[in-house]
């Protein structure tokens, strides 16, 4: 059984027990979370699509770690110009440990 979820203006795919990287949630580590924008579910030959969302599909999470991904530069160069800038920067994220996915009607 999976589910695609979307937070932080992203889309993914999770299954139970699966550990993730997602942009920053401000929530202290150890907490409990829950997503209700799903977007489909699916179990085996049973699949669920929303429009846009599944009404009241959950996916439970537990938040492990904050962290921050590795430095990226950033250079601008103009040739002949005398301009040269540099810039760095790192992006914070939220890693999450999925607990369990709830949702999928009988009906389908």
């Amino acid at each position: 059984m999976y589910a695609v979820i979307k937070t932080g203006g992203k889309q993914y795919r999770v299954i139970e027990g699966q550990t993730l990287k997602v942009e920053k949630l401000d929530i202290e580590e150890g907490a409990s979370v829950e997503f209700d924008t799903v977007l489909m579910i699916a179990d085996g030959d049973q699949i669920e699509v929303g429009a846009p969302y599944i009404h009241g599909a959950r996916v439970a999470a537990t938040i492990k770690s904050q962290g921050r991904g590795p430095k990226i530069r950033i250079i601008k160069f103009r040739r002949r110009k005398h301009y040269f800038k540099t810039q760095g920067h790192r992006q914070s994220y939220t890693e999450l440990q999925i607990n369990g996915i709830s949702g999928l009607s009988a009906s389908n």
